[in-house]
């Protein structure tokens, strides 16, 4: 499992440019513009393209590397209950609300889909 951040914006063109002027590298992006992952040495920055009540906004995600149904059931045995695993283009993804109410996300992704 790997942290990955996501940056809602407004520009991802424009954040983009930031972080890579900040130091980061340029991943993979989705094909209509509106992700793109920022690589660096010890994590990811992923910045997304965000309606105007989330830009500015930052959530904590992160990328599987096992099946989303084995970190459903870990999240249950442990009392936290997880929503139902989404289809999305990009691959799958579950959110959890961690034991302050904060939204956690959970992807796992399938990059033929989107890079």
């Amino acid at each position: 499992m790997r942290v990955m951040p996501i940056r809602y914006s407004s520009d991802v063109a424009a954040s983009t440019r930031f972080y890579q002027a900040v130091g980061l590298r340029v991943g993979p992006a989705s094909r209509p513009g509106g992700w793109v992952e920022m690589p660096a040495d010890s994590g990811m920055l992923a910045i997304h393209r965000g309606p105007a009540e989330d830009v500015g906004r930052c959530e904590l995600a992160f990328e599987a590397d096992e099946p989303l149904e084995n970190v459903v059931e870990r999240l249950r045995v442990a009392g936290f209950e997880p929503s139902e695993i989404m289809d999305e283009r990009f691959g799958h993804y579950l959110r959890v609300q961690d034991p302050d109410g904060v939204w956690v996300q959970i992807n796992r992704y399938d990059r033929e889909l989107y890079t």
